[in-house]
């Protein structure tokens, strides 16, 4: 390795890598064996980070948070470049395309703030509200689950149920 590649772009041990990010080697060396991060070697063999590599363990570590799957969060790892540390621009793409499911998450997380004190047709018809919302279960024609949550509305039910 030249020195002019090591100041330009430092690589970091994996306890180094550990110590800055608070994730523990062992999650580093299982998210490096899912391909969510990379690592070159040293001539003795060891493991070496790009400091890039930081920002994509944070980004793992936020999109768990908010209940993303390993596999979600590869697809989107995968739209940045491989052999080089992304640029903003590149991080730029990845935020755009990813917003819309993020936008999603929010819109269905606020549907549930709203609505779960009501009738979610569910089909369970437990609340007394669920007779004026979901009469006779007419929420099931839309399919399986709380129908409302998923984004059906009450009003089709209950046009369809006083077109009878």
């Amino acid at each position: 390795m030249s020195r002019s590649r090591e100041s330009s772009d430092p690589l970091l041990a994996i306890g180094a890598l550990a110590d800055r990010t608070g994730v523990s080697i062992s999650a580093i060396r299982f998210y490096e064996a899912k391909g969510l991060v990379d690592s070159e070697r040293s001539t003795s063999g060891h493991r070496r980070f790009r400091k890039s590599v930081i920002r994509r363990l944070s980004f793992v570590l936020i999109s768990q948070r908010l209940g993303y799957s390993l596999d979600d969060i590869r697809a989107q790892l995968d739209r940045l470049p491989n052999g080089r540390t992304p640029t903003e621009r590149d991080w730029n793409r990845l935020a755009t395309g990813f917003a819309a499911d993020i936008d999603e998450r929010i819109a269905g997380l606020q549907r549930l703030r709203d609505d779960l004190d009501g009738c979610i047709g569910c089909g369970c018809l437990s609340m007394q509200k669920c007779a004026m919302w979901n009469p006779d279960d007419g929420a099931r024609r839309f399919g399986t689950g709380p129908r409302y949550l998923l984004g059906d509305s009450s009003a089709d039910v209950r046009v369809d149920v006083g077109s009878r």
